[in-house]
């Protein structure tokens, strides 16, 4: 009973976490499968907020269990965010899972399994669910372990867990706790050995990412801690790019701003959640900005970077959103003129203050909303890809696409392209002519003269 496969819901935190229990794991002795049906152990990573993620897992823990028919020893576990958000309630609906751990406690789980290995060995019933979703303090700092794939060239590096923002829509605080900051040499010194590894880009992950040590760290010349963080990993050879998810418009001071123009491995792209466009709304959600402050930020970056891309966050149909709502909201929409967006019809979570506000808007209201923003956003997406045919961009050759023929990375606009290539130039930096492109993916070729930066000879880990 040491075969175990992770299936995660979600954003990138959530990749982010089960990729370091599935490192944790394996340096217990465990084997980390692809495939469920190969699986002893099935461990789901899930996610709170919406609760059709809720469902969708609930449905998936409950068709799984029917295994236990024909392998009683089958372990089922329910981790992160819908962990601690229903801790034993979820046992309601699903008695028979074997644990529940929530998002401060996922560096127990190997002690954990080996308990319930243990009692399976010595012909013990496995007895009660294991439920842990206590606070830990210095929790933040336990996802610090990788599980690398052969060659690979991105990883994320989480900074920060926990939200103190309290927007009146969202579960976070409560799944994620208050906001904690890992000690900013640690972070560097987890870049340096995912760069030794042959990693050449790294996402910097936090619930608010550019809060980063505020509390923690003293601003320096007028520089934040997070800009500061920014400038000691730019600093680090092999690193070759920058990114970081999920900031917070508050976050985007004038030094964030210069340190596009300044750190060229940053990578001009952001993603800047806006929620909604009207003022009203805003303040009803407790975002502590306004629709013409966004936009100064949005203008103030464009000025830094020209060809800065953006993606957003939007959420239509919150309680109370009017028609004149709206229509503020799509207008600063399409001026931003988005790369990516994410599209949210509200939803209600129990236990958010939006729970039991009045004028909660109607479904086919909000499916309507959804369908205008998602056709502006096909339409600039297409209008920004087609501008690049015929340019050269730089692009981080990631490996293989899909299909095996040919191979994928991302330009510094967080673009996917296509091409075809040699094996050894995964993990370059490489210029390509874009030659064609659809909404959402590049297609190019190889400029031959000069293959940019070429990667440097990876070192196996210690």
């Amino acid at each position: 009973m040491n075969r175990v496969h992770l299936k995660t819901y979600g954003c990138q935190m959530n990749e982010r976490d089960s990729e370091a229990v599935a490192a944790l794991l394996r340096a217990r002795g465990y084997r980390i499968v692809g495939s469920e049906d190969e699986c002893d152990i099935l461990l789901l990573n899930t996610c709170s907020v919406r609760d059709a993620a809720e469902q969708k897992a609930i449905g998936k823990a409950g068709n799984v269990l029917a295994r236990r028919k024909k392998n009683p020893d089958f372990v089922l576990g329910i981790l992160g965010c819908m962990a601690q958000n229903r801790g034993s309630a979820l046992l309601d609906q699903l008695p028979d899972v074997d644990l529940i751990v929530g998002t401060q406690k996922f560096h127990q789980i190997p002690d954990y399994l080996d308990n319930l290995r243990a009692a399976r060995d010595a012909g013990v019933p496995l007895g009660e669910t294991i439920i842990d979703i206590a606070e830990e303090a210095g929790s933040q700092n336990t996802i610090r372990d990788h599980e690398l794939a052969d060659r690979q060239v991105s990883a994320f590096v989480s900074i920060q867990q926990g939200c103190n923002m309290d927007c009146a829509f969202c579960i976070v605080p409560k799944t994620r706790g208050d906001e904690r900051s890992r000690p900013m040499d640690e972070i560097v010194a987890e870049c340096q050995k995912l760069a030794d590894r042959g990693v050449r880009e790294v996402t910097l992950l936090g619930q608010i990412v550019t809060s980063y040590g505020r509390r923690d760290y003293a601003h320096t010349g007028g520089v934040t801690p997070f800009v500061q963080l920014l400038e000691r990993v730019h600093a680090l050879e092999g690193i070759a790019r920058i990114r970081f998810t999920s900031p917070h418009p508050r976050g985007f001071k004038q030094d964030l701003v210069e340190a596009y123009g300044r750190l060229p491995k940053l990578c001009g792209y952001v993603h800047l959640p806006l929620q909604s466009g009207s003022n009203r709304i805003l303040r009803a959600m407790n975002r502590p900005y306004t629709r013409e402050r966004y936009r100064e930020i949005v203008d103030a970056l464009r000025a830094v970077r020209p060809d800065m891309y953006f993606s957003t966050d939007v959420i239509v149909g919150f309680p109370g959103e009017t028609d004149e709502d709206f229509a503020e909201t799509r207008e600063l929409f399409e001026a931003c003129n988005y790369d990516m967006a994410y599209v949210f019809k509200y939803s209600i979570r129990t236990g958010t203050p939006a729970a039991t506000l009045a004028g909660q808007v109607s479904e086919e209201q909000k499916e309507e909303r959804n369908r205008i923003l998602l056709e502006v956003l096909v339409r600039n997406s297409e209008r920004r890809n087609a501008l690049l045919v015929g340019t050269v961009e730089e692009v981080l050759v990631e490996g293989p696409d899909r299909t095996g023929r040919r191979f994928t990375g991302r330009t510094r606009g967080n673009r996917v392209a296509v091409f075809e290539a040699d094996a050894r130039l995964v993990g370059s930096l490489v210029p390509l002519k874009i030659t064609r492109a659809s909404v959402s993916t590049l297609y190019g070729e190889l400029v031959l003269a000069g293959l940019g930066e070429q990667a440097p000879p990876r070192l196996e880990p210690a």
